[in-house]
């Protein structure tokens, strides 16, 4: 009887030892995953006040096609109605803590118009979020073009 009450108080230990940082990751993770959908949410809209509260002020901004902005001229590009976003969609997203940064990987594929003609888009995306005041910002992003597959 006493060789079971200790190993089940060693292993009721260790299970709330080993279930203690899960549980701050994950609320980490799920709040970065929201600041990650926010961010989408104000792409599709171009909403410059979503903006200014998502990203840094130290924001360096990277496209697929190697223009590389800072967080004024970001803003100003996606926000200027030069083009719109008829949809995004994320997929194969990962999140990883690491202190108060977070590492997000994504494909991002959607379409945008620009001057009457629908573009489809579909990159890979690696972004960097920092905490900073308690909010998850958007310190850095890049972007590659991805190609489909193609069949013989």
């Amino acid at each position: 009887m006493m060789r079971t009450l200790v190993l089940s108080t060693v292993v009721m230990a260790l299970a709330l030892l080993g279930a203690a940082p899960v549980v701050a990751q994950s609320g980490d993770e799920a709040a970065v995953a929201q600041a990650v959908e926010a961010f989408r949410n104000a792409t599709l809209k171009a909403d410059r006040g979503q903006f200014e509260a998502l990203t840094a002020d130290q924001l360096s901004y990277g496209h697929s096609a190697g223009r590389v902005e800072n967080k004024a001229q970001f803003i100003d590009g996606a926000t200027s109605g030069r083009s719109t976003w008829k949809f995004i969609t994320l997929s194969d997203q990962t999140i990883q803590i690491v202190g108060n940064t977070a590492i997000v990987r994504h494909t991002f594929a959607g379409e945008s118009e620009r001057d009457g003609k629908t573009n489809p888009v579909k990159l890979g995306v690696l972004t960097v979020w920092q905490k900073q005041d308690g909010n998850w910002k958007l310190l850095a992003r890049q972007a590659v073009r991805l190609e489909e597959p193609r069949t013989n």
